[in-house]
């Protein structure tokens, strides 16, 4: 008899320990996780676009842009234009590991977004360009990308009657140029800025724009992911350039940075995490297919070498710390640019 009543008591005791841990499960999954005002106001939105003053917005030349990116005919043969690498479609990008152009060669890198380019300092993956009149030449000219001298284009552009209309909209009294077809498409990018999501709305005081499982993954974000290390701002980039640590050969900005900042070889800038596809490829060379993928890499601490970014340090995430992280990635995914393709002139 008192074994047997010892042996309730201990069954009884551990019944009481496990109500106990899933009471404390249940108390985790319904707790109110609480974010500091500070934290959050690093990621709100800019009220306004930013346009420079040497190209300020005009809408007659953001409507010219848009025919420009979209045309075809801005490519040596006829058949790529900005927007075959930019598609709306793909958020903006294409989708593939790496970019494809005039030629069929597969380029060196994946083609990054346009979304939010207004807000550049730097642009391309290595920052060659300084501002989005430049970069709007480097593709245009580039033989596997589009492959068109800019003097050619122009000739091109000039035999097409339905565009002096729309230059003569755009710039009074301009003949049809270099400067102000770089001008146009300029423009036109500036304007392709990301819809708010529901990060967003959660930034602004709405406690119910996301769920507790997504304000736990922003805490991951920023804490024991590591992730705002580079990927800051409301727009989830430093705009900086950083050594991750791929396998990949290619040295990004050392290319033009002295051989003595060796800081720089293999550095590419950090991506936007707006409006992140889930659907991959990532890297600046496509290389990884998966989210999952992404966040192993992270974990272990990319490739030493003397040129790896000082940010990147091996960390370790519970399944419940990844999948926090990507619930919260998840939000910050607004509905996608409706785009209407002009009819081309």
């Amino acid at each position: 008899m008192a074994a047997h009543m010892l042996s309730f008591r201990m069954a009884a005791a551990t019944l009481v320990v496990l109500a106990s841990a899933f009471a404390g499960l249940a108390a985790h999954a319904d707790e109110t996780v609480l974010v500091s005002r500070e934290l959050k106001e690093k990621y709100r939105r800019p009220p306004e676009t930013p346009f420079p003053k040497s190209n300020p917005f005009d809408a007659a030349k953001a409507e010219l842009g848009k025919h420009l990116f979209f045309d075809p005919r801005l490519s040596r043969t006829g058949a790529v234009s900005c927007a075959s690498c930019h598609n709306p479609g793909f958020d903006w990008s294409d989708g593939l590991p790496r970019g494809v152009g005039v030629t069929g060669v597969p380029l060196p890198r994946k083609t990054p977004t346009v979304l939010n380019a207004a807000w550049l300092t730097a642009l391309m993956w290595d920052g060659r360009a300084g501002s989005l009149e430049q970069q709007a030449a480097l593709p245009l000219t580039a033989e596997h990308e589009m492959g068109m001298p800019l003097d050619e284009m122009v000739m091109r552009l000039k035999g097409i009657d339905g565009y002096a209309r729309l230059y003569e909209a755009s710039f009074p009294g301009q003949e049809i140029g270099i400067e102000n077809t770089l001008a146009a498409l300029a423009t036109y990018e500036r304007t392709l800025v990301s819809n708010p999501a529901p990060f967003d709305r959660w930034i602004e005081g709405d406690e119910s724009a996301i769920s507790e499982e997504a304000k736990r993954g922003f805490v991951v974000f920023n804490e024991a992911g590591r992730c705002n290390k580079c990927h800051s701002s409301w727009r989830f980039t430093d705009d900086s350039f950083h050594d991750i640590g791929l396998a990949s050969e290619d040295i990004g900005r050392g290319e033009f940075a002295p051989p003595n900042v060796v800081i720089m070889r293999h550095a590419f800038k950090t991506p936007s995490l707006r409006d992140l596809r889930f659907t991959g490829p990532y890297m600046h060379d496509g290389s990884m297919k998966t989210i999952g993928e992404v966040i192993s890499h992270y974990e272990d601490g990319g490739k030493a070498r003397p040129s790896l970014s000082p940010e990147m340090k091996a960390i370790k995430l519970t399944k419940q710390e990844r999948d926090d992280l990507i619930a919260y990635l998840k939000t910050i995914q607004g509905q996608p640019l409706e785009t209407a393709i002009p009819r081309l002139p």
